[in-house]
């Protein structure tokens, strides 16, 4: 389904570490939005909702509602580190086109 690599694993897990709450996992939510019809949204998670599916990833948790699951199925994760800035990307096969900042796709 979703896959993480190595960095997006620590970048996740450090960011558990330094939560000021107990947290047990990573939020992943495709919603509307962004110039290009769809945008990622990730947040740290206290638990699952009802609706979601947890993924368990290199000892990381994800939850992911069913709306967004077929948005993101063989989504491959990544943390990168450039002289841009640093954040995380989402390799799609989903994605149809990209917008030119590279933060929504549809």
């Amino acid at each position: 389904m979703i896959d993480l690599t190595e960095s997006a694993v620590n970048a996740v897990k450090a960011a558990i570490s330094m939560a000021p709450q107990p947290t047990s996992g990573l939020r992943i939510i495709v919603e509307t939005g962004g110039c290009a019809g769809f945008k990622y949204v990730m947040a740290l998670a206290v638990e699952a909702n009802p609706d979601d599916t947890v993924i368990e990833r290199h000892g990381v948790k994800l939850f992911v509602d069913r709306k967004s699951l077929n948005h993101l199925n063989g989504t491959t994760m990544d943390f990168v580190v450039s002289l841009d800035g640093s954040g995380f990307t989402f390799d799609n096969p989903n994605v149809n086109s990209r917008c030119s900042c590279g933060r929504s796709f549809g």
